[in-house]
């Protein structure tokens, strides 16, 4: 569970949110800081899940927007539920599958050191619950990524993002 407040340092009205929200603004007209009870969420900010992303696990964040260089409030969250069986990905170099193809089963925190692979513009993840960065060793914006078939991030309201990073959500970070 998280509770989202409208002020920094936890103050002003606030909203307890428990599962996906894909449009905040009918609980809060803004949101600066959150604390995090119990689970992890990806919050962002624009509604229906799009925009840029922010994992966010158990923990205060008194003023999250400085703290993660957010430009503007929160619009939507997604629970990410608990994952403990095995790890599976394959990332492809070009969009809809094309181009060199791995599959991955643990982090990756660069995609060129480990694959010669110069981007990641689709993939499928099998087993598991995903972040996946814009820049090696897990900077940059992130992305995440659930079971499912990914063809072109484009699609997804990422024009010109390519992932050089990948970490597993683990049960640790519950």
């Amino acid at each position: 569970m998280v509770i989202f407040y409208e002020d920094r340092n936890f103050q002003g009205r606030s909203y307890d949110c428990s599962s996906d929200c894909a449009d905040m603004s009918s609980y809060l007209s803004r949101c600066h800081s959150c604390r995090v009870e119990r689970g992890c969420f990806m919050v962002y900010d624009r509604t229906n899940y799009m925009g840029n992303q922010y994992f966010m696990r158990r923990g205060e964040y008194a003023d999250y927007m400085s703290m993660m260089g957010m430009s503007d409030c929160i619009r939507s969250c997604r629970m990410i539920p608990m994952y403990r069986g095995s790890y599976r990905m394959r990332i492809y170099e070009r969009e809809n599958y094309g181009g060199q193809m791995y599959e991955m089963m643990d982090d990756c925190d660069n995609i060129t050191d480990r694959y010669r692979m110069s981007n990641c513009m689709s993939c499928h993840v099998m087993d598991g619950h995903w972040l996946m960065y814009e820049q090696p060793h897990y900077r940059g914006r992130m992305m995440y990524m659930r079971p499912g078939e990914y063809r072109n991030f484009t699609n997804m309201g990422l024009s010109n993002m390519r992932f050089m990073s990948m970490r597993r959500i683990m049960d640790s970070y519950y």
